[in-house]
């Protein structure tokens, strides 16, 4: 059997037991496997950032500046934390392989840092340092092993953005003209990873909340141009707005966020757009709760999963309608080519999703 093919069928696998059983982790006999956890042993940590390289390989990053790192599919991890940085919150990581990683520390000035191994972790240069008390990085993507951005909440009424063109090695603060100005109050939501995603060579979008709107901003040429969009994900509150956003091409795009408090419900926190984000569209059948994380499932049109402290959704329908179909917590949620989705969350909580 091909990669391709077998890709395509473990996705197809892991979709059908997805659907049909709508238990935690296992039905109460153990048979149909659905998130199936891997034990991190680390209770202590929750893990925000999350990078998937493919089943059996993928990067963890998460509190007391913890970046772990497996190569068996979960079975056994290793900590490769970068030295001397326990008192960093990491929030984003992205992997190229087994031994590229770039992980993001969040924070206002200097506690927003960017650090890049190429050896598996076994060793971390410190790239960038925020300098800039007005600062405060929240995501990073890249468009391929050179060419990245980071983004920053508002400076001097505009979202910042970093650029990369040597895979993490050094970064430059772009220029801001071509930078919508911010609402009163927007902000980008570090809860993922998710709220800057890319597809393709160029396209790039980052996603509000904080305002009386929840909005996408949307770059066709790696960050030096922007325009918005408004979305019908809630807003109008510092804890509202769109969190996480997942684009399958450079045309259709999911969005997932709410109210991240537990006491708060979140109607319509789901929206969808065919047009590369100029406009979205309200999810028929929305989330049942607050998400912060989504993904396309891998070698599919239009299914996707949306996870969030409450549960984990599935759409089949490219977003119009979403299922809760389990209701273990977790944060973030990445797919790749093979067919290998993970997800991870609080208390050390990672799982590969299993068919």
């Amino acid at each position: 059997m091909s990669r391709t093919v077998a890709a395509g069928a473990a996705c197809a696998a892991a979709l059908a037991v997805l659907t049909a059983v709508p238990a935690e982790a296992h039905d109460p006999d153990g048979r149909a496997p659905r998130w199936e956890l891997k034990d991190t042993g680390t209770p202590e940590v929750r893990f925000r950032g999350l990078s998937a390289v493919s089943r059996d390989t993928a990067w963890l990053a998460g509190t007391q500046g913890t970046v772990l790192r497996t190569t068996d599919g979960g079975a056994s991890w290793r900590n490769v934390s970068p030295p001397g940085a326990a008192e960093l919150q990491f929030r984003d990581i992205e992997a190229f392989d087994a031994r590229r990683a770039v992980v993001l520390a969040i924070g206002e000035g200097e506690a927003s840092r960017v650090y890049r191994t190429e050896d598996g972790g076994v060793t971390w240069t410190e790239s960038f340092r925020n300098t800039d008390t007005k600062a405060f990085y929240d995501c990073l993507t890249f468009f391929d092993h050179r060419h990245g951005l980071a983004m920053s909440d508002p400076v001097d009424g505009r979202f910042r953005i970093l650029s990369t063109s040597d895979g993490g090695r050094s970064w430059k603060v772009l220029p801001d003209k071509g930078m919508p100005a911010a609402l009163d109050g927007e902000a980008g939501f570090a809860a993922s990873g998710q709220c800057l995603v890319s597809s393709g060579p160029r396209d790039v979008w980052l996603a509000t909340g904080g305002a009386a709107r929840a909005r996408v901003l949307h770059s066709a040429d790696r960050g030096r141009t922007w325009t918005a969009s408004d979305t019908s994900v809630p807003a109008g509150d510092p804890a509202k707005g769109v969190f996480a956003l997942a684009f399958r091409d450079r045309v259709h795009g999911l969005a997932v966020g709410g109210d991240y408090r537990p006491d708060q419900s979140s109607p319509q926190a789901a929206a969808r757009t065919g047009d590369g984000g100029a406009t979205w569209r309200p999810a028929a059948a929305p989330v049942n709760a607050y998400r912060s994380g989504v993904a396309w499932l891998p070698h599919s049109r239009t299914a996707a999963l949306a996870v969030g402290p409450t549960g984990t959704d599935l759409t089949r329908d490219g977003g119009r309608t979403w299922r809760t179909v389990d209701t273990g917590s977790y944060d973030t949620v990445d797919c790749t080519v093979d067919g290998g989705c993970w997800a991870a969350g609080e208390k050390g909580r990672v799982a590969r999703l299993e068919g």
